[in-house]
């Protein structure tokens, strides 16, 4: 059994060392990039299992760094900030992020996090499972190769999205809660004020061309969850 491999991105060296220690102890390989400069030329040559990721950095800033290397990084990439500020939550997420915490951390709640983050990861449909539609036909979802088109266009989604619709068609036409869905996605319970589910639920309707502001495939069901129109 291979040891996870983690590669944290801080310009923070007391806590980058910190962090280091308690993972290794834990059972992770861990490296560490204390600037944005290379950080590119390191993610491709360590390749690890799951990224974190500081926001604000010497030489590359993490936004930067996670759009450039979201289009052939398909691992989890958990982004940490300093500072207090919705904008930078949606604009990380937008970016590819799959989990976003806020700063000061303790190593047990990153630690949970990246657990989290790779057992989702690592929960891949078998080769067996069988295609859904939905919305008459004309969204259709495929576990096995997890491609997913609608109106016969293909649609390209992240790992979170593609789970988080794949939970909505296994369930058109029934309201699932936030909580369920966090619990479903993060392996988490949904705390009542992170909006990781609400951020993906607006990536999704925009790469469906579901107008978010009268939606018809994906509903939102106020005061319960969303609803996928069977």
């Amino acid at each position: 059994m291979k040891n996870d491999k983690i590669l944290i991105i801080d310009d923070d060296q007391e806590l980058t060392q910190l962090i280091s220690r308690f993972l290794s102890k834990n059972g992770f390989v861990v490296e560490v990039e204390n600037t944005g400069e290379y950080a590119a030329e390191h993610i491709r040559h360590f390749m690890p299992d799951l990224l974190v990721l500081d926001l604000m950095l010497p030489g590359n800033d993490g936004l930067s760094i996670c759009r450039d290397i979201r289009p052939q990084f398909h691992n989890p990439i958990i982004m940490l900030t300093a500072l207090d500020d919705d904008i930078d939550e949606v604009t990380g997420l937008e970016v590819g992020a799959d989990d976003y915490l806020r700063k000061p951390i303790s190593p047990r709640v990153l630690l949970a996090h990246i657990r989290a983050q790779l057992r989702r990861h690592g929960s891949q449909p078998s080769s067996t499972a069988v295609a859904m539609t939905a919305n008459n036909g004309r969204l259709r979802i495929d576990p096995a190769t997890r491609e997913v088109t609608h109106n016969e266009k293909k649609v390209l989604l992240s790992t979170a999205e593609f789970d988080l619709l794949q939970t909505l068609v296994e369930q058109a036409g029934q309201v699932i809660t936030r909580d369920q869905l966090h619990q479903k996605i993060f392996h988490m319970e949904y705390d009542g004020v992170d909006r990781s589910i609400d951020i993906r639920i607006s990536r999704l309707r925009k790469k469906l061309g579901d107008d978010p502001r009268e939606p018809a495939l994906i509903k939102t069901v106020r005061g319960r969850g969303y609803l996928l129109a069977p």
